[in-house]
């Protein structure tokens, strides 16, 4: 089974109030915490976890969802390398849709060969060397 990324908009909607992405982003999470789907992440999905949530005055709730996820997740975590900052910046020059977030992530995940992602962000689209999962479609 081939590594895919987990983006930040996954925990924080199976997290969340009630929204249509919410059922579909549990689902993927039970298939991680089952071993159903072999996943990683990066450090950048957690600094994008606590910066939401304390913008949004929600320190608890950015805390359990920090630490629910990093249980989850532990020994599966990419850091980022020096490297990965400049191939951030050469991916902003191909592709104008993808924040910078998004940039740093696909830098993480070139490195590693990892070339699927389970994210809602319809913008990875863009990234013809990715396949995006829906979590609307994950199964």
């Amino acid at each position: 089974m081939s590594r895919v990324f987990i983006d930040t908009n996954v925990p924080m909607y199976a997290a969340g109030k009630s929204h249509h992405l919410k059922e579909p982003c549990q689902r993927v999470i039970l298939a991680i915490a089952k071993g159903e789907l072999n996943a990683v992440t990066d450090t950048e999905v957690f600094r994008e976890i606590l910066y939401r949530y304390l913008h949004l005055g929600e320190r608890k709730k950015g805390f359990q969802v920090f630490d629910h996820f990093y249980r989850l997740m532990a020994g599966n975590v990419l850091a980022m390398e020096e490297e990965d900052i400049w191939k951030a910046r050469q991916l902003a020059e191909q592709n104008a849709r993808l924040s910078l977030r998004d940039l740093f992530h696909l830098a993480v995940m070139f490195r590693h060969n990892i070339t699927k992602i389970v994210t809602a962000d319809k913008d990875f689209d863009s990234v013809p060397e990715i396949q995006r999962i829906d979590p609307l479609t994950f199964s």
